[in-house]
């Protein structure tokens, strides 16, 4: 039963800190000012670690957990979880990378919006890929009663 709850609890933080990434880059480019994207960036970039032991933990706690299970959820579960894992580590943590770089060296020209763009893609595709990891495992815990 802890292990339930400790999936469950580090998948909703790893997604409600993919969002809270989301939604603060999106209110920093909204701002037209470098001082709120320079501390956005920053703050993501420190924030890293964390975004990895969270859907990590969560991906390990859900490999345990749905061991000889055979419903489908699972599988897409597991494929989503992997397409989310490569989204971050080749994309994401990149792009944080090299723009706070940019940001930090206030150079805010047409390289650094067409990374953003990208970020803010690829984070959205990895808040949809969490969004249904979340609704999946709910249906699947209905189930389980």
């Amino acid at each position: 039963m802890l292990l339930v709850k400790l999936h469950a609890a580090s998948g909703i933080l790893g997604l409600l800190l993919i969002l809270a990434f989301f939604l603060s880059t999106v209110a920093s480019e909204l701002s037209g000012d470098a001082e709120p994207n320079v501390s956005v960036k920053s703050w993501i970039v420190d924030m890293i670690p964390l975004l990895v032991l969270l859907p990590a933990g969560s991906g390990a706690g859900g490999n345990y957990l749905g061991r000889g299970r055979r419903e489908a959820e699972i599988g897409w579960k597991r494929l989503r979880m992997l397409a989310a894992a490569i989204n971050g580590v080749f994309i994401l943590i990149p792009c944080a990378l090299a723009l706070k770089g940019w940001a930090v060296a206030g150079e805010f020209g047409g390289r650094f919006s067409a990374l953003q763009a990208i970020k803010l893609v690829a984070g959205a595709w990895n808040i949809a890929l969490l969004g249904y990891n979340l609704r999946d495992g709910l249906r699947l815990r209905r189930r389980g009663r």
